[in-house]
């Protein structure tokens, strides 16, 4: 709709606020924070304590800036008719790559927001999460829509390790993160392989 009103560079930015305002910028808040507790904490013990922290520090800014400007630059050249598929594609496999974080890796707080989610899930719902992103993936992809289906679980699968390695678990923020990213990485992927007419 919007793409038939304004110029594509317009109607991504209106496109983007609105994909922000859905989520209420939850997973945006998230991918903050963990820039902040990653890359500024010396010791998992401050790096959880950054996560935790309401102020907005330097590494989240950068990362936020460059992550919305990514996600700008993507919307912004995809133009081809496949368009829909990497706007449905995106945030579901998103999802996907919060769902088999929960379930795949532990936890790094007694409490918070992503604990009651990592204790109420479980096979079930990584299967069920699963199931509903490959007949996505598949309907509006066919075999391209696969390949970014196991990208995805690769992106998580590596990024989760890596985060295991400067704190004792996920937390919430992290989930966020893995989603925001995974989303990123979707429609920067999705231009790379089909161009900026696919």
């Amino acid at each position: 709709v919007l793409g038939g009103i304004f110029p594509p560079q317009v109607g991504a930015a209106l496109l983007l606020g609105v994909w922000v305002l859905l989520t209420g910028a939850l997973h945006l808040d998230g991918f903050l924070d963990a820039c902040d507790g990653l890359f500024g904490g010396h010791t998992p013990e401050v790096r959880l304590h950054i996560m935790r922290d309401e102020r907005v520090g330097a590494f989240a800014l950068a990362g936020g800036v460059l992550l919305l400007l990514t996600k700008y630059a993507a919307l912004s050249a995809l133009m081809g008719p496949f368009r829909p598929a990497a706007y449905l594609l995106a945030p579901v496999l998103g999802r996907l790559a919060m769902s088999a974080a929960v379930v795949g890796f532990p936890y790094a707080r007694e409490q918070g927001l992503g604990r009651a989610m990592k204790d109420h899930a479980g096979t079930r719902e990584v299967v069920l999460a699963g199931s509903t992103a490959l007949l996505v993936s598949v309907a509006a992809a066919g075999w391209v829509g696969l390949l970014f289906l196991a990208g995805t679980l690769a992106l998580m699968w590596g990024m989760a390790t890596r985060v295991m390695a400067r704190i004792p678990g996920l937390t919430g923020d992290i989930y966020g993160a893995l989603c925001e990213v995974t989303e990123a990485a979707v429609l920067v992927a999705w231009v790379g392989l089909l161009g900026p007419g696919g």
